[in-house]
């Protein structure tokens, strides 16, 4: 019975996520994990040690840098300042919807998807506001965006730097665009495609968008997160170089984290109010999410039906298929990591591997748990007092995610397995 309960409060959480309320007590998604974690503690299902041993360190220290140069950038005012030089040109919300999928692809594809979730969110909700959109539209806009723009990208989210790392993949800033660059710009064009049709009144509006440049509020901390955004350019782009020209050198994205952080935090008188302002309760449902996937993990529940599968587990279909089912339940992260060891055990080739890149990412478009920065934004949405729903988020994203799928299994059966 023990080994079921991680099961039964995983179900349990998906359930209070899909409504967030029970009678008149309303809950937040991070309270709902925190309450899960609590539950699989309480009960036994993991213990203590495991439990802290399970909080991934290097997302939560990445995280919490990040988190405080996007506050920074948006408190200083620099970040919508920054936005008229990069969205001014969109005449319509047709244009502003193409330009904020094309730029939070590629840019996700270079500075991570949680990155961009982090910084963009609050962007999304000015745009929403300053020309009266609706802001599901648009945070769903860059919750698509910087999931499928990373698929092609070896640092473009964590799940596709551990393959990168571990599933033997040569030449990965070569090897991952070489085949997933072309279905990963059709899924876009897709993801355009399902968001217009879902809402024709925005997109079909006739009055032209009247962009304003906005006064910077502080100086001297936009001057600082300016810094940053410079140094955290930089310091990625180091680390694309290295990695191409001498792989053994590694530099972690949580020390570009937090490189990237310190002329915000160091420099900034302000820097208590940024901490106290840093979005905790994402740094708290990451916490509690790590815990109840290592005890459903535990219970060995999926790992039989994967390894004991009779499909052909090798096969670009069956690892595509699995990966965005999967994915789901127990997170794409996790799902990768016990990935891993069983296809290097079948000989997986280096298309078996690009097609565990692609599902266990593209699954975060089909609902709000499957990928982290879907969580980072609707956080970030709440936080400014807009949010998206469960239903809202599946609305789209099941029929976009099957329709991905198919384009991305559809173009690596084209390569030799």
């Amino acid at each position: 019975m023990s080994t079921l309960i991680p099961i039964v409060v995983l179900i349990i959480v998906f359930l209070l996520i899909a409504v967030r309320k029970i009678g008149n007590v309303n809950f937040r998604i991070w309270q709902v994990m925190l309450l899960g974690a609590a539950a699989v503690l309480v009960t036994g299902a993991i213990t203590p040690e495991d439990a802290l041993a399970s909080i991934n360190l290097d997302v939560m220290l990445f995280l919490f840098f990040m988190f405080a140069i996007g506050e920074a950038l948006a408190e200083s005012g620099y970040l919508y300042h920054l936005s008229f030089r990069l969205f001014s040109r969109a005449e319509s919300v047709r244009h502003l919807l193409i330009l904020i999928l094309i730029g939070g692809g590629v840019l996700s594809a270079l500075l991570m998807n949680d990155t961009l979730a982090v910084v963009g969110t609050p962007l999304m909700l000015y745009f929403a506001r300053r020309h009266g959109i609706s802001p599901k539209l648009l945070l769903l806009a860059l919750a698509f965006a910087v999931t499928t723009g990373s698929v092609a990208s070896p640092i473009g989210n964590p799940q596709n730097l551990l393959i990168a790392l571990s599933g033997g993949v040569a030449n990965p800033f070569i090897t991952f665009p070489l085949y997933l660059a072309v279905p990963t710009a059709i899924s876009l064009l897709l993801a355009y495609g399902f968001l217009a049709r879902a809402f024709p009144g925005e997109l079909n509006a006739t009055t032209p968008l009247v962009h304003r440049e906005e006064a910077i509020r502080d100086p001297t901390l936009a001057a600082l997160a300016r810094l940053s955004l410079i140094l955290l350019v930089l310091l990625i782009g180091v680390k694309v170089v290295a990695v191409m020209l001498v792989p053994a050198f590694d530099i972690r994205l949580t020390w570009i984290a937090v490189v990237a952080a310190i002329p915000v935090l160091v420099g900034s008188r302000r820097r208590f109010e940024i901490l106290r302002r840093i979005d905790w309760p994402t740094l708290a449902f990451f916490a509690g999410l790590f815990v109840l996937m290592a005890s459903v993990w535990q219970t060995g529940f999926f790992q039989p039906l994967i390894e004991g599968s009779s499909l052909d587990l090798t096969a670009v279909p069956a690892i595509v298929g699995i990966s965005v089912i999967v994915s789901q339940f127990v997170s794409n992260v996790p799902f990768v990591a016990l990935s891993l060891p069983v296809l290097s055990h079948l000989g997986t080739s280096t298309v078996g591997m690009m097609a565990l890149a692609a599902g266990s990412t593209i699954a975060g478009n089909m609902l709000i748990l499957g990928a982290a920065s879907n969580v980072i934004i609707i956080q970030g949405a709440e936080k400014g007092g807009e949010t998206l729903t469960f239903g809202e988020f599946a609305r789209i994203g099941i029929p976009l995610t099957i329709a991905q799928t198919v384009v991305y299994v559809l173009f690596l059966s084209l390569f030799p397995a």
